[in-house]
């Protein structure tokens, strides 16, 4: 068994350097620099023991589904300051902990949900929670995130935040075997980016593009995508021998 895990280990941190190379080579295809690039490691359903591995690998950026699961990881691993982000659907009821929990969030889909995280900042004294937009492109009903007719809004309350920045947009495009078939997402969502961004709707920059998964981040990079949030392709296809 421990030989077993050693080598699982060995093979993630692989299959993490890999997925480093192919962002580079998909930057500078596209004429950017790397660096413009976050990687952000998925770590749903791998346990702190693994995420701490992805670490000494060099990973720095962290993506969690769900707030529950990621609340004992990010006590556990408090020591090593990793970057947390929210990724999944925000339930109401577990706002609070969020805002305790998480460096950022992606998944703001509603102006409810903008009021009441501002209200929880200012209730728990945190000065500011960077947040993007989830905007649910192809409006498929299993999937999180506000419509395009809803950004204005949202996006107006939120420049009324103290305490949210908007820094972004995110969204989470079909899957398809075909991954050329999702390039008009991601080319979408730039779009809404930079009208926003001629705006100055974000707090800093042209504004974040968080899109792009293991099957599609090499096309995400090339239109634009500023943050990749890659699971499968690090950590594997199951979850890793704690």
């Amino acid at each position: 068994m421990m030989v077993e895990a050693i080598q699982e280990l060995e093979a993630m941190r692989w299959r993490f350097d890999e997925v480093w190379r192919r962002i580079d080579a998909s930057a500078r295809r596209a004429g950017r620099a790397s660096d413009e690039v976050k990687l952000i490691a998925v770590s749903k359903t791998y346990p702190a023991s693994v995420v701490r591995e992805a670490l000494k690998a060099g990973a720095k950026d962290f993506g969690e589904n769900r707030v529950q699961e990621a609340e004992g990881k990010i006590e556990e691993l408090k020591d090593a300051n990793p970057r947390w982000h929210l990724i999944g659907q925000l339930q109401a009821n577990k706002a609070r902990r969020a805002v305790k929990l998480f460096d950022c969030i992606h998944s703001i889909d509603s102006v409810e949900l903008v009021k009441r995280l501002e209200r929880i900042c200012v209730e728990e004294s945190r000065e500011d929670l960077p947040v993007l937009v989830q905007i649910n492109l192809a409006q498929e009903e299993t999937k999180g995130g506000a419509s395009v007719e809803e950004l204005s809004e949202i996006v107006e309350t939120l420049n009324g935040c103290e305490r949210l920045k908007l820094t972004g947009l995110m969204t989470l495009p079909p899957f398809y075997e075909d991954a050329e078939r999702v390039r008009p997402f991601f080319r979408r969502l730039r779009e809404l980016r930079d009208k926003l961004a001629e705006q100055n709707a974000f707090k800093s920059g042209r504004g974040e593009l968080s899109m792009g998964m293991s099957n599609d981040f090499e096309l995400a990079i090339a239109e634009g995508a500023t943050m990749v949030r890659v699971g499968t392709a690090i950590f594997g296809e199951r979850t890793l021998v704690q």
